[in-house]
């Protein structure tokens, strides 16, 4: 707990599911960096532990709700994974998204800190029509067939689609699967480009390859990071992610020009 500023362990409880989620959502970032240096995505415990914890890195979907799932059922809450589709692209993805769904005095919770830039907030009670919201977000559940569950965040007045799910049981091999799945292939963005985000309370710093992009209350800027050793410098000061590797043992991507730096 010490890793994201809990001196004690949160009561099973409302209170206790936010102030996890508040914990690891706004100090452990986001970011695909081992798959960008070639590297397998550990899930198992240990796994998590070390890289998450005391390597101080962050993750994708698989390895933060992974140990968000570790988190919660150590505090005494009931909680299982489930699998997403991702419906950020022209067509929805498979099911290679995990999140995460709790029990509190029988009613259902989604908990999820693992979607980058565009995730949920805050947990969410699993009721239909549900709007959480606050300075500059919003987002809510809605029903869609052939899809199930679907969550939409809010862009200005617009509500579009991020992830549709049901409740269907999840294992482990289910997981694997989407795992190595996302980590592997080159249909994947997280194998064709780095990716980084964290979020701040009026906002977010994102990373996409080259691209930096800061979002503050409406304010939004961006700007270009330069290749090299300026850019692990970016990543430790902004994202405090700090790399094991040199930068040449990155996979080589593209700026928004289409030249390799």
């Amino acid at each position: 707990m010490s890793r994201v500023g809990l001196s004690n362990h949160p009561a099973p409880d409302e209170d206790g599911l936010h102030a996890l989620h508040e914990a690891q959502f706004f100090t452990i970032p986001f970011e695909n960096f081992d798959i960008q240096l070639g590297r397998g995505i550990g899930l198992e415990p240990e796994c998590l532990a070390a890289k998450l914890v005391y390597r101080r890195r962050g993750g994708y979907c698989f390895e933060l709700n992974g140990l968000m799932l570790l988190a919660l059922r150590a505090v005494g809450f009931p909680a299982r994974p489930l699998l997403a589709r991702v419906h950020l692209g022209p067509s929805p993805s498979g099911r290679s998204h995990q999140l995460n769904l709790v029990e509190i005095k029988d009613r259902p919770w989604v908990i999820d800190v693992g979607f980058g830039a565009g995730g949920l907030r805050c947990p969410m009670p699993l009721e239909i029509g549900y709007t959480a919201d606050g300075p500059g977000w919003a987002f809510r559940f809605v029903e869609r067939d052939p899809w199930g569950i679907m969550m939409q965040s809010r862009e200005g007045e617009t509500w579009k689609d991020s992830y549709s799910f049901d409740l269907s049981h999840v294992t482990d091999a289910d997981i694997r699967m989407g795992n190595h799945y996302t980590s592997t292939s080159s249909n994947c963005q997280f194998v064709t480009s780095r990716v980084a985000s964290l979020p701040q309370a009026g906002g977010r710093t994102s990373l996409l390859d080259f691209t930096l992009t800061r979002i503050d209350g409406g304010e939004k800027t961006t700007r270009k990071v330069p290749a090299g050793s300026a850019y692990l410098a970016e990543l430790a000061s902004t994202f405090n992610i700090e790399l094991d590797a040199n930068y040449d043992d990155l996979r080589a991507v593209c700026d928004q020009e289409g030249v390799s730096p």
